[in-house]
């Protein structure tokens, strides 16, 4: 069977500088061109039924989307989605699950999660105020991670250790705020009252931010949105119950 064009790579864009192959898929709902990294894959089940694969991984044809879940969710109920499938993958007898939007954010959580869970039995994961504190002001920290719910003078006390430790202050350099909270993350990570997070290898961090960023971009999940999310958190019981976080948790 013919692989559809859209699930092939693109020879046109190479790394830096090391001649390796940068994959690029196509958007069956933009029409957009970008690196597959950033994209989302749709498997075709053998009897036409769509599912997510975020990790790529699923055998047969497939297709990609790369926008977020608002506007995956608005062009599938004008049919714009189903049309761009059946294009893309030569196939009319397709069937898209109505969920579509919240499994594939489920998926994203739980790569997310799980990539920070292999991080931390790597050693290259550390947790705890003081650990990160510590590391941060020695120059070890190479991405700094909060929950939703953590404390704003908690998160503005250790993003002022790292640039410090980096020689960057007054940058407003921040770590990024991760759209689960402190009971999610620790269930995640088999962690008492995981908070923050560090990460002190720039491989792991570049392995953690390609899932984030996916993540994020798919939810929706801003900076202005975690602050408001952290600081309604903090002025609360300190449960650290949110919408987002109760929505990553159906998938643990």
């Amino acid at each position: 069977m013919r692989t559809p064009r859209n699930d092939q790579l693109s020879e046109t864009d190479r790394a830096k500088g090391r001649g390796h192959h940068v994959p690029e898929r196509r958007c069956v709902v933009t029409g957009e061109v970008s690196p597959a990294e950033r994209l989302v894959r749709l498997a075709l089940g053998p009897d036409g039924s769509i599912a997510p694969d975020v990790h790529g991984k699923a055998p047969g044809r497939g297709a990609w989307i790369g926008v977020n879940r608002s506007d995956l969710e608005a062009s599938q109920v004008k049919g714009k989605l189903k049309g761009g499938l059946a294009r893309a993958l030569h196939e009319g007898n397709i069937a898209i699950p109505d969920d579509l939007g919240a499994r594939i954010e489920a998926q994203l959580a739980r790569a997310t999660l799980d990539r920070l869970g292999l991080e931390s039995r790597a050693g290259t994961l550390i947790s705890g105020n003081d650990k990160i504190e510590q590391a941060a002001r020695r120059g070890q920290v190479r991405l700094l991670l909060h929950t939703s719910d953590a404390g704003e003078d908690g998160r503005k006390k250790l993003a002022q250790a790292w640039r410090v430790g980096e020689d960057d202050e007054g940058s407003g350099r921040e770590g990024l705020v991760l759209p689960v909270d402190r009971g999610t993350l620790s269930m995640a990570l088999g962690r008492e009252n995981a908070v923050h997070l560090a990460i002190v290898d720039a491989r792991a961090a570049d392995r953690v931010l390609a899932h984030l960023s996916r993540w994020q971009f798919f939810t929706g999940w801003s900076r202005d949105a975690a602050n408001r999310v952290s600081n309604t958190a903090s002025r609360t019981s300190g449960t650290g119950d949110t919408s987002a976080a109760s929505a990553v948790s159906d998938a643990f």
